[in-house]
């Protein structure tokens, strides 16, 4: 993935310490290593990690598929995601963070911008640390929705909760961790939220995010409310920046789009909740037309009830194919396009593009091995195509973050999974029983 899209036959890269100090031949990079370590062979492909721009590690990891899947929207959200989020314990919440950071390294992702964690940020921030993956993170902050009164903040209380994180949690880890100027978005922000939000960002040096126009229940919100539709309106409020991540943006207009441009937003395309949750983005998202007017358009794979996984590589392959087939167009996301937008796009969308999302000397140790001797790998003719059509996270053999291996054969070398996988159970009934929400399986469970 860099500038010229590069790919090495029997190639290697080289790092030292947190960083790749050379990329090239494997034959010429060993003579001039002698002494280095030599990882792999000729059954692995070598890719940098992959870059979420938008999951939600708290909330929904241990209620995984308890929301119905046939549910619209609104219901999905109030009826359903709200209270489920409501009961977590602060121990739950950390534990949901590192359940989410393991499946994503295990299936070749190395850094996250989270959605929001719901209430325990520093407890989730120390479990991630424990767990070894980059990312950046932020508090669900919101000031409008009155209820339930576990989430309720004042603005000024929300306000205070930014300001907080920016200060204490900007950088964790040597950097590794870090907190964003982050809101939940839709309609549940006031004006004042929203500019401080913007100002604190600004102020910090530090990215913004939030939801925006999955479904039409955000355009006609603030239709109603401020006369024009969301993005008119942050732009007119100076939200709006090349720093400022939005997710969905289903539903938005050519003017929208406009504005998008012009600012030099970043988008966060979640594909497979938009079919799950039925937005419509192949019959009325722009994405194409994001691309085409210059716009930065990323990947994420969203919650846990809404996607149902953490890989990556399943988002993709989504991403190379929704708009093919809705615009009948085989030239929509080509493969290696698509492959862009999980690497060095999702690097632009969390400003790190200096940092992450190629193998370029200089740059972090952020390494994927994929083991190419599995029947979805073979035979191997065009890498890429490979990659976005035939692989996923199964074939991901060993990762590197930030130079240090945190997976081995499959393996996580930081955490005990049996014990992180029995937890995650025992946390996840307890959660539903809580919720008083109803098991709607319908199939019976004997």
């Amino acid at each position: 993935m860099n500038a010229t899209r590069d790919v090495i036959r029997h190639g290697a890269v080289v790092i030292d310490g947190d960083r790749i100090v050379a990329v090239g031949k494997a034959a010429d990079l060993a003579a001039q290593h002698p002494d280095a370590e030599v990882v792999g062979s000729d059954h692995f492909v070598v890719t940098p990690g992959m870059v979420n721009t938008h999951i939600h590690i708290t909330g929904e990891p241990l209620t995984r598929g308890y929301v119905p899947d046939d549910t619209p929207f609104e219901e999905n959200v109030f009826m359903w995601l709200v209270p489920l989020y409501s009961v977590y314990t602060a121990e739950e919440e950390r534990l949901s963070g590192q359940l989410a950071a393991v499946e994503m390294l295990k299936s070749g992702t190395t850094t996250f911008l989270e959605a929001g964690t719901i209430r325990f940020l520093d407890e989730v921030v120390d479990g991630l640390v424990e767990v070894g993956i980059r990312g950046r993170v932020g508090r669900w902050v919101w000031d409008l929705p009155p209820e339930p009164d576990v989430y309720h903040q004042r603005t000024d209380e929300a306000i205070a909760h930014l300001q907080r994180q920016l200060t204490d949690l900007k950088s964790v880890a040597g950097g590794r961790l870090g907190a964003w100027s982050t809101l939940v978005g839709h309609t549940t922000c006031s004006d004042p939220l929203w500019k401080a939000a913007r100002e604190l960002a600004t102020e910090h040096g530090v990215g913004m995010s939030f939801h925006m126009s999955p479904a039409m229940l955000d355009p006609d919100g603030f239709t109603a409310e401020f006369g024009h539709r969301p993005m008119i309106h942050l732009a007119e409020l100076g939200v709006l920046a090349d720093d400022v991540a939005i997710t969905h943006c289903v539903q938005v207009d050519d003017q929208e789009l406009a504005v998008m441009a012009e600012h030099k937003v970043s988008v966060a395309h979640c594909p497979t909740t938009a079919l799950k949750v039925s937005y419509g983005v192949t019959k009325v998202g722009k994405m194409p037309e994001m691309m085409q007017a210059g716009i930065n358009v990323s990947i994420g794979t969203d919650g846990n009830n809404a996607s149902n996984y953490s890989d990556l590589h399943r988002a993709t392959y989504l991403v190379a194919g929704l708009f093919k087939d809705g615009r009948q167009d085989p030239q929509m996301f080509p493969a290696e396009m698509a492959y862009e937008m999980a690497t060095i796009g999702g690097a632009r969308t969390m400003l790190m593009q200096d940092e992450i999302g190629s193998l370029q000397v200089g740059k972090k140790a952020d390494i994927v091995l994929h083991d190419i001797d599995r029947p979805e790998w073979r035979p191997l003719l065009n890498v890429m195509n490979q990659l976005v059509w035939s692989a996923d996270g199964r074939g991901v053999h060993s990762v590197w973050v930030d130079g240090s291996k945190v997976v081995e054969a499959g393996r996580m070398t930081t955490i005990d999974e049996a014990e992180l996988y029995a937890k995650a159970q025992a946390m996840g009934e307890a959660i539903t029983l809580r919720s008083g929400l109803p098991d709607k399986a319908k199939f019976p469970v004997w």
